[in-house]
C-alpha cells in the first residue's frame, strides 16, 4: 500500500528544494509544481478504492494515537487531497505561460507551500498539526497575494495577514483550552473524552475555533478580507484562493463540528449563517463591476450554499454539499482562469471592457460561459447535480422551516444567474470597441481551461462516477463513533 504521507511530504519536499533545481536549471523551476501534482493527483487516484474500505491510519515514527502524531485518510481526506492536486496540477500548467513576471522561483515555492499546507490540513488527524499545516496555507496565501507588487496587492495582503492573525489566534487559544481541559491533541481522542463533557466547559473552545476557522473559510461575518485579496492577487492565486483555500478552511469548520465536537444542537445556527452568508455574497456580486471582485463575491456565496447543506446534517445533504464543494472548485477555478487572460487581453478588470470578448477570444469565453453555468446550476454541467441533492435534501426534511430556507437559497440562485448572465451577454451581445483581432489564450492557458471544462460536463452528465466517494465521505463525517474506533481501534 502507498503511504498517505508522500501527498504532504512531495510538495513540501519539492518546495525546499526547489532553489537547488533553480541552481541548475531557472527554466525547470516553473515545471516542478507540475511534476509535484501529476504524482499527487495519480497517488490520491490509487488510494480511493483503498480508503473506501478502510481509512488509512498513518502512525507518524512509530508511535500509535493518541500519544503520537496521526494522518487519517479517510475518504474526506482522499477526495481533498484529489481535488487539492487536480486544481493545483491546472493552475501550475496555466502559471507556466501566465506568471512572466516577478521572482518567479519564490511564486512556484509559496504555491507549493500552499497546497502542501492545504493537503496537510485535510489529512492530519492531530488538531495542533491541523493548526500547523493551517499556517503554512495561510501565510503563503499572504504572500502571494502581495506577489506583483503593486499598492493594491500589497494593502490586500496586509489587510488579509491582519484579519489572518486575528483568526490564528483565536484558533490557537481553543486547541489550548482542550489541551488544558483534555490533555490530548488527537482529535480521535479528544471527540471520545468530549462524550462524557459537559457542553459548557467546551462551547468556549468550540466556539474560538470555529471562528478561527471560519475566517479563512470566508463565513459571514468573518470574509471582509475575501474581495480585495481576491481581486489584487494573479490570477493564477486566485483560482487557488477561490477554488482550494477557502474549501479547506470549510473543510476544518466541518471535521471540527461533526468528528470532534459532535455539535448536532449547533445546525440550525449554522444552517440560518449558511443562508445568510449566501445571500450577501451574491447580493454584493450582483452590485460588483470588476470582475475578479464579483467572483470573489460570488464565492462567499457558493460557501454559504455549503454551509446550509452541511447544517442540514443528513446523508444526503452532506453528499450534497460535498458535491457542491467539488463543483464550486471546478467551476470557480474555471472562471478565474479564463478571466485571468481575458484582464490581459482587455486591460482592465472591469466587465464592461469585456464587450465583444466572444469573438475575439472564442475559446476562452466559451469556457467562461460554461463555468457560470455550471455555478449557477444549468444542466448538463456539474453544478445542477449537487445543487439538486442541497435542494432535495432540504426539502426531505419535511420542516417548514427548511423549505422557507430553501426558497431564500434559490433566491440566491436567481441572483446568481443574474449577473453571471449579464457578463454572458457582454461577452456575446455587445460589440467589441478598439482591437476586434481575433487572438486567444495561449495553449499553457487553454490546456487546463478545457480540462476544466471536461470535468465539468463529464461529472455533469455522469455524477455516479463521484456519488460512491461521496457517499462514503458524507458517513465518514456523520459517524463520529466509527471514526474514533478507527483512529484509536
Amino acid at each position: 500500500m502507498v503511504n498517505p504521507v508522500l501527498l504532504i511530504a512531495v510538495p513540501l519536499g519539492l518546495a525546499f528544494a526547489l532553489p537547488l533545481f533553480g541552481l541548475i536549471s531557472k527554466r525547470i523551476v516553473k515545471y516542478i509544481p507540475v511534476v509535484a501534482f501529476i504524482f499527487n493527483f495519480a497517488l490520491a487516484l490509487r488510494l480511493i478504492p483503498d480508503v473506501l474500505k478502510q481509512a488509512i491510519v498513518v502512525e507518524i515514527g512509530g508511535f500509535p494515537p493518541p500519544f503520537g502524531i496521526n494522518l487519517v485518510a479517510g475518504p474526506v481526506g482522499v477526495l481533498f487531497s484529489a481535488l487539492i492536486a487536480l486544481a493545483g496540477l491546472l493552475v501550475a500548467v496555466y502559471a507556466l505561460a501566465y506568471i512572466t513576471e516577478g521572482p518567479k522561483e519564490k511564486y512556484h515555492m509559496l504555491y507549493l507551500l500552499l497546497l502542501a499546507g492545504a493537503t496537510g490540513v485535510v489529512l492530519t488527524g492531530d488538531i495542533f498539526n491541523l493548526f500547523v499545516f493551517f499556517e503554512i496555507l495561510c501565510i503563503s496565501s499572504y504572500a502571494l497575494v502581495a506577489y506583483i507588487g503593486d499598492r493594491a496587492g500589497i494593502e490586500s495582503a496586509i489587510k488579509y495577514l491582519i484579519q489572518g492573525a486575528v483568526g490564528s489566534s483565536f484558533l490557537l487559544i481553543g486547541i489550548g483550552l482542550l489541551y488544558g481541559l483534555f490533555g490530548t491533541l488527537n482529535m480521535a481522542d479528544l471527540a471520545q473524552q468530549i462524550e462524557s463533557a459537559s457542553s459548557i466547559s467546551v462551547f468556549v473552545p468550540m466556539v474560538l475555533i470555529i471562528t478561527g476557522l471560519g475566517v479563512e473559510a470566508a463565513i459571514f461575518p468573518l470574509n471582509a478580507w475575501l474581495p480585495d485579496a481576491h481581486s489584487s492577487a494573479p490570477s493564477s492565486i486566485s483560482a487557488i484562493l477561490s477554488g482550494i483555500a477557502i474549501e479547506v478552511g470549510l473543510y476544518a469548520v466541518v471535521r471540527v463540528l461533526f468528528t470532534i465536537f459532535g455539535a448536532t444542537n449547533m445546525f440550525m445556527f449554522f444552517a440560518f449563517l449558511g443562508v445568510l452568508t449566501l445571500l450577501i455574497g451574491e447580493m454584493c456580486a450582483f452590485a460588483q463591476n470588476n470582475i475578479k471582485r464579483m467572483l470573489a463575491y460570488s464565492s462567499i456565496g457558493q460557501m454559504g450554499l455549503i454551509v446550509f447543506a452541511m447544517a442540514i446534517a443528513t446523508s444526503y445533504a452532506l453528499t450534497g454539499g460535498l458535491f457542491q464543494l467539488v463543483s464550486h472548485t471546478l467551476g470557480k477555478g474555471l472562471l478565474f482562469l479564463t478571466a485571468g487572460y481575458m484582464i490581459y487581453r482587455s486591460g482592465s478588470m472591469e466587465i464592461s471592457a469585456f464587450e465583444g470578448m466572444g469573438k475575439r477570444m472564442p475559446l476562452t469565453s466559451l469556457a467562461f460561459t460554461i463555468g457560470a453555468f455550471s455555478l449557477v446550476g444549468l444542466p448538463p454541467f456539474v453544478g445542477f447535480p449537487s445543487k439538486f441533492l442541497i435542494v432535495r435534501a432540504a426539502l426531505a426534511k419535511e420542516e417548514i422551516l427548511f423549505t422557507v430556507l430553501i426558497g431564500l437559497v434559490l433566491l440566491g440562485t436567481v441572483i446568481e444567474g443574474a449577473y453571471f448572465f449579464r457578463v454572458v451577454q457582454v461577452l456575446y451581445f455587445k460589440k467589441a470597441n478598439g482591437n476586434s483581432e481575433r487572438k486567444d489564450a495561449p495553449v499553457a492557458g487553454l490546456i487546463p481551461m478545457v480540462v476544466f471544462v471536461a470535468f465539468i460536463l463529464v461529472m455533469g452528465i455522469y455524477p455516479q462516477l463521484v456519488i460512491e466517494v461521496l457517499n462514503s465521505a458524507a458517513s465518514e463525517l456523520l459517524h463520529r463513533m466509527e471514526y474514533i474506533r478507527s483512529v484509536l481501534g
